[in-house]
């Protein structure tokens, strides 16, 4: 058996429930009810959201609310320590991939070698490159100038090549670490990183096929709009005179923190001395850290430095990547206080020994409690953290692989039916020029179907793992 990575320390132990279990039910509901209210219609901000939220569930509960802040601050500190440094170097090295023009170097290589016929595959590539270390809102805003550019250029329907780029986008947004949620989920369940980053992968790829090119080739007929002339002109005549990294640079500078995890997850699969010297150097350079760390490092050269910028640009620029994750930063460490609070009252208890007696698959279980929480508060995050925390006695006693693919059936349900209560649909709608029907059916269809194919591959890489 492999030694696990955690992101956090060592997972809580489970507690004894701390009142009967109508209680606690009650207290759970009554949590979830005051973040979903608070969120959607108080319109208050996540991060306070899910403050209020935790308070309610210890009190509810039963608990002393000394005990309640204790709870909720031990996970949020021990969540800021660990997967707040992670989200925050992840910006950093996306912002340099942004500003040094790498990202564009990556599309107009795939984009520009496709046939008219191959376009949405490219934009679904470029999408799934891009999302790998950026996050979504990021890619978004990115690409959008090239989905504009290439739908005129090419005569196709904004949404038959923009919506295989959003599925890139929101698949690695889901399923693949470091973003915020697969990375929350991975250290909230004590799951390991480079297997679940492998695993991610796995899922990433057939699901982004299914919801890409081919909903997109559907949607398109559903939904007939043109590109708007914002960016009708060339988006790289205005950067003329910047010099990008290559394609080779750029690429090898995205994929080198994945194959940095990726090489210890296989390290500890086939290395069984752990005081052999290889072992130890792909140990201690695939720490999601020092992965991370290095990623950063390497792009500063690569990226920045490749594109001929100045040290202040490039200081800039890293500066500048950390105030939009701020918010984003707070909301994950704030899920991790809640998360303590549901463990420490003993409702992940209750619900694992009830899950046990009437045999419901954890993996669809999972699945299940991301999606309704997913629809309730419009936030994949607190999707995947809620979620997260109430499965986290049901894998005890899993095999390494098994809890992986707990972490991705999670991420999964989180992309479920994005509709109004998401800031990602609106970002969608206001781009794209659609209603919100036309939103519905593209968008929101599409991050459905993102979501159950996502679930049917990871019950199938169940019967192997």
């Amino acid at each position: 058996m492999t030694d696990t990575v955690t992101l956090l320390a060592d997972a809580p132990k489970l507690v004894e429930p701390v009142a009967a279990a109508p209680q606690l039910i009650l207290a759970f509901l009554v949590g979830i009810g005051v973040i979903v209210v608070l969120i959607t219609l108080v319109k208050l901000h996540p991060f306070l959201a899910l403050i209020f939220g935790g308070l309610t569930v210890g009190l509810v509960a039963g608990e002393n609310l000394t005990k309640v802040l204790k709870s909720f601050t031990d996970g949020f500190g021990s969540t800021a320590a660990s997967v707040g440094i992670l989200i925050a170097l992840g910006a950093m090295f996306a912002k340099l991939l942004a500003d040094s023009g790498g990202a564009d170097e990556i599309v107009d290589t795939i984009v520009g070698a496709a046939s008219p016929r191959m376009l949405p595959w490219a934009m679904a590539l470029v999408g799934a490159i891009i999302g790998l270390p950026m996050f979504f809102e990021i890619g978004l805003v990115l690409l959008m100038p090239v989905i504009y550019l290439v739908s005129r250029r090419s005569q196709q329907s904004l949404i038959t090549i923009g919506i295989p780029a959003l599925a890139g986008l929101s698949a690695m947004h889901g399923f693949v670490p470091p973003h915020p949620g697969p990375l929350t989920a991975v250290g909230l369940l004590n799951a390991d990183l480079g297997i679940t980053l492998g695993l991610g992968v796995l899922v990433a790829i057939p699901t982004i096929i299914v919801a890409g090119p081919l909903f997109g080739r559907l949607a398109g007929t559903w939904v007939v709009v043109d590109a708007p002339d914002t960016f009708d002109a060339d988006p790289q005549a205005d950067r003329a005179e910047q010099r990008h990294p290559s394609f080779g640079i750029t690429l090898f500078s995205v994929l080198l923190p994945v194959a940095l995890m990726l090489g210890k997850a296989l390290a500890d699969i086939f290395i069984d001395d752990e005081k052999q010297w290889l072992r130890q150097i792909l140990d201690a350079l695939g720490t999601p850290l020092i992965a991370l760390l290095l990623a950063v490092v390497v792009g500063i050269f690569t990226l920045g430095k490749g594109a001929g910028m100045s040290r202040s640009a490039i200081t800039g620029c890293i500066e500048s990547s950390l105030p939009p994750v701020a918010g984003i930063i707070l909301i994950v460490a704030a899920g991790g206080g809640f998360k303590q609070v549901l463990v420490d009252s003993g409702i992940g208890t209750m619900l694992a020994r009830w899950a046990e007696g009437v045999h419901i698959s954890v993996l669809v279980l999972a699945w299940v409690l991301a999606v309704l929480i997913r629809l309730a508060t419009g936030s994949a995050t607190v999707a995947t953290i809620t979620a997260s925390s109430l499965i986290l006695g049901l894998v005890e006693g899993m095999s390494t692989g098994q809890v992986s693919l707990v972490v991705l059936a999670v991420g999964a349900g989180s992309l479920f039916f994005s509709h109004v209560n998401d800031a990602g649909f609106w970002l969608v709608n206001q781009y794209f020029r659609l209603t919100v029907g036309q939103t519905i059916k593209t968008w929101s269809v599409m991050e459905t179907v993102l979501s159950v194919s996502g679930l049917a591959v990871v019950l199938i890489l169940d019967i192997f793992v």
